[in-house]
């Protein structure tokens, strides 16, 4: 049986996995992810209980109860480098037996939900709504270090989006698609689309303060993208990390993002406190009948 060696899987001094801080039993089978640490608590004021409150770094986790249903809420910092930590080690918690440093025989399928904030590419998806993504296009490029394998439906959609935007050589993008066990779920109230991450906040998403960009016409090929009945709804900085490392992981992964900036009608949520806090007790409410 093979043996993953300390320098590839961290343990800390309280046997806890070295970045995000957790041992396996601190951890539930069902995650919120999010990426401000202050919204960690912000989620989690709305539990019954908590059982185990850690932090290390940008990375705060808490568990608990809503209801009957055991949560783990943790922040992953700001973009998908971050997400490739996160993942990992929760994924190891699950999987790996930190004493002896091998694969479980048996496999623990996770549940991932990204509550998160966006902005909206489509004028008729304003602020403060919500948006469940069925897909995610990457434009980083995290994916490309694993093997990873797109289903049919996938590689059409990566086809018609090089060919649209004719991105590919200068930037790779990669598709991954969400969970539709958990998609069917976030319906009511809920936009959907498919959401795009990029590896920045500025140039990435085609933002302009000193630089010139080296593709300035990247909002307008990303809005006006169609396949089929899909279009682009939204684009921020974790969703395409989280879905392709849960298929290849085998876990169920869902990204839910509140619009608080629309870049076609360019305005900013009034009260963007207000609109995180809809989407969480939205959120939790639908994700503790799950």
């Amino acid at each position: 049986m093979h043996k993953i060696e300390e320098s590839e899987l961290i343990i800390n001094n309280r046997g806890a996995i070295y970045h995000i801080n957790l041992r396996p039993e601190e951890l539930a089978n069902t995650i919120i992810t999010v990426g401000d640490p202050n919204r960690v608590g912000a989620i989690s004021k709305y539990f019954d209980k908590i059982e185990v409150k850690q932090e290390h770094r940008e990375f705060v986790a808490h568990t608990g109860y809503v209801g009957k249903k055991k949560l783990t809420v943790i922040s992953t910092g700001i973009g998908p480098d971050n997400i490739d930590i996160v993942l990992n080690e929760l994924d190891a918690l699950a999987n790996i037996d930190l004493e002896t440093r091998t694969i479980k025989p048996q496999h623990t399928q996770l549940t991932f939900i990204r509550l998160g904030t966006s902005g909206s590419l489509q004028a008729e998806i304003p602020v403060d709504s919500l948006v469940a993504g069925t897909h995610s296009i990457g434009l980083d490029n995290l994916l490309h270090y694993y093997r990873f394998e797109n289903n049919e439906e996938e590689k059409q959609l990566y086809e018609f989006f090089v060919n649209h935007t004719k991105l590919d050589g200068a930037i790779t993008p990669y598709v991954a698609t969400a969970s539709a066990s958990l998609l069917k779920h976030f319906v009511d109230g809920f936009h959907h689309g498919i959401t795009v991450t990029c590896p920045g906040f500025y140039g990435p998403q085609g933002r302009v303060l000193r630089m010139n960009l080296a593709n300035p016409h990247l909002i307008d090929q990303l809005t006006s993208f169609r396949f089929g009945n899909n279009f682009i709804s939204n684009f921020e900085m974790e969703t395409s990390a989280i879905y392709g490392m849960s298929k290849i992981l085998g876990h169920q992964c869902l990204s839910v993002n509140v619009i608080v900036a629309n870049r076609i009608s360019k305005q900013f949520s009034k009260d963007g406190a207000a609109a995180v806090e809809n989407l969480i007790k939205k959120g939790l409410g639908i994700i503790e009948g799950i």
